[in-house]
């Protein structure tokens, strides 16, 4: 029996491939997307992490201001039912589950195979025993937790970000071994929830991605909810099941009783059963080789999402999709670029960051500005009391004719994710801070910090020379 060919084959059905998927089959495309199962359908963005994640943190910020809410008179008691908790994110993955599964998918014209697939020539590949052909090939299959390999881990009830939403019994202490986001974020749902969580990390400061001056603020905030950090260590072994040592940097060790473990360490990716040498896609540093284009060694062949080995985001995949949408179709092609990146981090307050930061900037020589905001005198910081929140802008430096723009920056703040997106909206639109300071906001609304930065940075440029010009203005046409 004869291969059916597709124009278009995608391995891994998560948010690079439902994409690219989509828009192929919608522009009239015959479309094979391949998923090791139906339950897989929406990839790790749906099944676990962004979805159940931020359900979960949903949940634990409504019983972090049932606590709170002493100050008003309100004493709230009882303890969480992790259950009913675990039930709500999974009531909240079914809505979307409804539109990402395969027999929506066929509805929507995209034929589904599901099992695992591996490369049986340059442009075939084998799922379960049968072939099939694509002009284009996608592979998208995402990435992995990494797994703690420290001895006597298998002693310990043990989470990671494929495990925790699955939770049935709220472990009254819990060690987080990671301060990046996934670490981050499971830390201080889990404490607000109940139990007692400390958090041990390598390096010396949480999110190391982001501008220290913001993260600091973030730390502060997480160890006044009552989180105990340990820095500049490393889980050294499991005791037993309820004891783990804890080996710092400047040679002391410490033990840490606990009830479970979450292990946060990073992601990697499994590529070792597609046989990718059979359609001469290569492979260095445990990372498929790729070009600017998203191209590999085989030139119909294309990588998108946590798979192409860079920044693993649920929108770089999207935006992996997006490149290769245009370069299928276009005579300008696309190049990989993550200068108009953002990412946010949904702790509370949340961080968001976007564009370049400082170091690129002075790496790349790019003349710059350095603008900081704090939101003590904000008026909406103060009602809904976020004093503490900051801001930083990086702003190209302007001059005769030549216009400032808004080159990358972060924020922490309840919210920031939303309020930042303008600021987004202006660095990857390359508009002038006028058109942020020029715009008209609803008072009192969280966004207006924006328009203060850039205010106050028009302020501190009134020069001598410009203020006697204004003056002379005034008089002349006033």
């Amino acid at each position: 029996m004869a291969n059916k060919i597709y124009d278009i084959i995608i391995i891994g059905s998560g948010s690079g491939g439902l994409t690219v998927g989509l828009f192929m089959c919608k522009a009239g495309f015959k479309v094979l997307m391949v998923s090791s199962s139906d339950e897989d359908i929406g990839g790790d963005c749906l099944n676990d992490g962004c979805v159940p994640s931020k359900a979960f943190i949903h949940v634990a910020k409504i019983v972090h201001s049932a606590k709170t809410a002493a100050h008003i008179g309100l004493n709230v008691s009882g303890t969480v039912d992790i259950k009913k908790a675990i039930d709500y994110v999974y009531e909240r993955q079914e809505i979307i589950r409804k539109r990402e599964n395969a027999g929506w998918l066929e509805e929507q014209g995209i034929d589904v195979a599901l099992g695992n697939a591996a490369f049986a020539g340059k442009d075939e590949i084998e799922v379960d025993g049968k072939k099939y052909t694509g002009k284009k090939i996608v592979i998208a299959t995402g990435s992995k937790p990494k797994k703690l390999k420290i001895p006597g881990v298998e002693k310990v009830t043990y989470y990671d970000n494929e495990s925790i939403f699955h939770i049935r019994e709220l472990p009254e202490k819990l060690l987080v071994i990671g301060g990046g986001p996934i670490g981050i974020e499971i830390a201080q749902v889990m404490n607000r929830l109940g139990s007692k969580v400390t958090v041990v990390q390598h390096g010396n400061r949480i999110l190391k991605i982001d501008d220290s001056a913001i993260t600091t603020i973030l730390l502060k905030q997480l160890q006044k909810e009552g989180i105990r950090f340990i820095f500049n260590a490393e889980a050294d072994h499991f005791i037993s099941s309820n004891e783990a040592l804890i080996k710092l940097k400047v040679g002391t060790t410490q033990k840490i009783l606990l009830d479970a473990v979450f292990a946060g360490i990073g992601r990697e990716l499994d590529f070792e059963s597609m046989q990718l040498d059979k359609a001469g896609v290569a492979v260095k540093d445990n990372k498929i080789v790729k070009d600017k284009y998203l191209r590999t060694t085989n030139k119909n062949i294309f990588v998108c999402g946590d798979i192409a080995g860079d920044l693993i985001f649920s929108h770089a995949a999207e935006y992996h999709g997006r490149i290769l949408l245009n370069n299928f179709f276009s005579p300008l092609k696309k190049k990989l670029s993550y200068d108009y990146l953002s990412w946010v981090t949904f702790t509370d307050p949340e961080l968001a960051s976007f564009g370049l930061n400082e170091n690129q900037l002075k790496e790349r020589g790019i003349p710059y500005k350095k603008l900081e905001q704090n939101f003590g005198d904000d008026d909406r910081a103060v009602v809904d009391n976020y004093q503490y929140a900051k801001m930083i802008l990086f702003i190209s430096k302007g001059g005769f004719l030549k216009k400032e723009k808004i080159l990358g920056g972060a924020m922490v703040s309840p919210h920031a994710g939303e309020i930042i997106q303008e600021l987004i909206l202006a660095n990857t639109g390359k508009l002038s801070l006028s058109a942020i300071f020029n715009k008209i906001y609803p008072y009192p609304v969280a966004s207006r910090i924006n328009q203060q930065i850039i205010s106050k940075h028009k302020e501190e440029s009134l020069t001598n020379t410009i203020k006697k010009l204004l003056q002379t203005a005034f008089k002349i046409f006033s």
